[in-house]
């Protein structure tokens, strides 16, 4: 099998343990009963109850191979290719997804299942390629999407986020940046004058007391990180909250 970025992968005819490196790739396989660890930063589903192997960046590579893995999942921007690679020398199968359109998400979900973890595509997968190719939006609108301050960064190109906005109509005044999260003064940001100010609870938690006022004469949004960065089960309920927050 080859994975995302095209490397060859050894996978087992029967997969029945999978460790999984990427928070949005651990919701997606909860519920296959195969999962035996993941990072601290998978948070869903709640009650997850695997073993923990440490940070997306510094996973505990000894403490994944004491798993016996038949398959680690990964991400070609979440994690270090260092660390894959240590993992790949112990004997490990890796499955590396390259993700940066909604489409891309249906299709490197749908090989992830079939082909890494020798299992069928969950109903709800279909159930959002169904809901996003519903979506019809009535106006558009021009954005900039910080994700941090301190130093302020924003979202820039060729990213999942980008392509959820852009489906939605949302146009990110940053797209053709030659950084995909470049650093961006916060005067620059507002001197874009966008339609709209983006402001997701991660990486860096806003809120309504931290990041508007930042933004003064600007229209803001605070929406879900989950839903505008992560490729899992919440794509099916994304369109229709994150329109609702964009006003689209």
């Amino acid at each position: 099998m080859q994975d995302d970025l095209g490397n060859v992968v050894k996978i087992p005819a029967e997969v029945r343990r999978v460790v999984s490196l990427v928070p949005s790739l651990t919701e997606s396989v909860a519920d296959t009963g195969l999962l035996v660890g993941a990072t601290e930063w998978c948070t869903h589903p709640q009650g997850l109850d695997v073993t923990r192997v440490k940070g997306t960046k510094n996973p505990d590579v000894a403490k994944i191979v004491e798993l016996q893995p038949d398959v680690v999942l990964a991400n070609f921007e979440e994690n270090r290719e260092p660390d894959l690679q240590e993992l790949r020398e112990a004997g490990i199968a890796v499955w590396v997804t390259r993700i940066r359109t909604v489409e891309e998400a249906f299709q490197s979900l749908g090989r992830m299942f079939t082909d890494a973890c020798r299992t069928e595509k969950p109903r709800w997968l279909g159930e959002a390629e169904a809901v996003w190719a519903e979506v019809r939006p009535e106006r558009r609108r021009t954005a900039v999407v910080p994700i941090w301050r301190r130093p302020w960064m924003v979202v820039g190109s060729g990213t999942f986020t980008g392509d959820v906005l852009r489906r939605l109509g949302v146009d990110n005044l940053f797209e053709e940046h030659e950084e995909r999260y470049p650093k961006v003064p916060v005067a620059e940001i507002a001197a874009m004058r966008p339609d709209l100010v983006v402001l997701p609870d991660e990486p860096y938690f806003f809120t309504a007391d931290d990041g508007p006022e930042c933004f003064p004469g600007l229209d803001t949004a605070l929406v879900s990180g989950r839903l505008l960065t992560w490729y899992g089960p919440s794509l099916v309920q994304a369109p229709a909250t994150l329109r609702a927050a964009l006003g689209t």
